[in-house]
């Protein structure tokens, strides 16, 4: 078993552990922050944007951005290191450069960069966790941002300056901002995993809290049914 594998079997053992206790919803996830949207946006252009997110485990960023009106796909894999080391196994090692991340093709007229940005940094993970997002621990689990552009940089990097200035969180971001040097879908197994692992303990305890954030908190971008990536390629 790997070493992010048997975190996250840890993990689930705790959450079971809990459940029998009664105690399942206490402190199950990163607590969500109202954190206010970025002063500078990006005009609505024509067609699709493409912009990767990561922020810990594949799993629950999916399932939120999945779930933000908008989203046309939303893709779990690799990002950060080389085409030949894209592999969860290798990955899982923590010394390949990739970063467990999410892939989110959207529509800029319904949804704009710096709206998914506020979703990412208020209910999809804590970015002021270095290298570690709950219970998983290692640089594949770092925060960071994958740009496509030059204005994707310019909002990213202008409103993670907006957010430390305001001091809403309270600790740094440490999300890193880059370039996109490629993206490498995840194997099958990971993909949807939230929609359909929704009683696996690692779940119910880190990621389905995400979820009730992203409806409580952003009502007007939720919607109920998730966009899969499994039925789109069915």
């Amino acid at each position: 078993m790997s070493t992010s594998s048997h975190r996250r079997s840890l993990a689930a053992l705790l959450a079971a552990t809990l459940f029998s206790l009664g105690v399942c919803a206490a402190g199950a996830a990163e607590d969500a922050v109202v954190i206010p949207p970025p002063a500078a946006d990006e005009a609505a252009g024509p067609g699709t944007e493409t912009a990767i997110f990561a922020g810990g485990c594949f799993w629950g960023v999916q399932g939120v951005f999945q779930h933000v009106k908008g989203v046309e796909s939303a893709v779990s894999g690799y990002a950060g290191g080389d085409a030949k080391t894209a592999q969860y196994e290798t990955v899982s090692a923590g010394s390949t450069g990739h970063a467990e991340s999410v892939q989110v093709k959207f529509d800029p007229k319904q949804v704009s960069y710096g709206k998914l940005l506020q979703i990412f940094f208020s209910v999809a993970h804590n970015p002021t966790q270095l290298n570690f997002q709950g219970p998983d621990r290692g640089t594949q689990y770092r925060s960071a941002l994958f740009v496509s552009d030059p204005q994707q940089r310019k909002v990213a990097e202008s409103y993670i300056s907006q957010l430390d200035k305001a001091h809403v969180f309270s600790q740094p971001i440490v999300t890193k901002v880059s370039e996109t040097t490629g993206f490498y879908p995840a194997e099958a197994y990971h993909q949807d995993f939230l929609t359909l692992n929704p009683t696996y303990p690692y779940i119910v305890y880190n990621d389905l809290p995400k979820i009730e954030n992203l409806k409580s908190l952003f009502p007007a971008d939720y919607r109920g049914k998730p966009v899969l990536v499994l039925k789109a390629k069915g």
